[in-house]
């Protein structure tokens, strides 16, 4: 657990030194999940029907995605942190729509819930004896994970995404709710960015 949270902050160190997002990202996210596979399944939805799952996680992920948008609209307004939700947009040039979904979708969204809801709060929640610290320090843990990103839109979604994924995992008592929530939400986000580059005179 603390490998894992120590390898995603030192992969978003090494992005902001230059490094690739691509190539350094999903690779570290993708280890994270196979690790938490490797040390034992995580439950899918063992507290809910599978159905019941899949139903909130995507009606939240829309819900989250619409949130989203709405708060850039105002924060978006601030301009460092419009900077900072443009820059990670721009890490995208370079590579077709395909290719940023694949990575996102396929790779780093399935190893951070793998990891962070399967591993990380499932542990917690046992150590714990199901306390509902669990799922608070379980969100913490994910925030600080994102902070050396130095990037304010990467951390409000830390925090605001974190804590929906959390809450999810939960109340479903495994990670397929998160995970249609954050599988949804990535997609939303990529496909239709919530902010843009300024149109430029002519």
């Amino acid at each position: 657990m603390v490998a894992g949270l120590l390898a995603e902050m030192g992969a978003w160190w090494l992005v902001t030194r230059g490094r690739n997002i691509w190539t350094t990202m999903p690779p570290v996210l993708g280890l994270m999940g196979l690790a938490a596979l490797l040390l034992g399944p995580p439950g899918w939805s063992p507290d809910v029907s599978a159905g019941a799952s899949v139903s909130l996680g995507i009606a939240a992920g829309v819900a989250l995605y619409v949130a989203t948008r709405e708060a850039v609209l105002v924060i978006g307004r601030w301009e460092p942190f419009r900077r900072h939700s443009l820059e990670m947009y721009r890490k995208q040039a370079g590579l077709s729509l395909g290719a940023v979904l694949l990575f996102s979708i396929a790779v780093s969204v399935p190893g951070e819930e793998l990891f962070w809801r399967g591993l990380f709060q499932g542990e917690l929640t046992k150590a714990l004896d199901g306390s509902g610290v669990a799922p608070v320090l379980a969100w913490a843990a994910v925030v600080v994970a994102n902070l050396p990103s130095g990037n304010l839109a990467i951390a409000a979604g830390a925090v605001v995404g974190g804590g929906a994924w959390v809450a999810l995992a939960w109340w479903s008592g495994g990670i397929l709710a998160p995970l249609a929530c954050h599988v949804v939400w990535t997609c939303l986000m990529i496909v239709t960015p919530v902010i843009r580059e300024p149109e430029r005179a002519t």
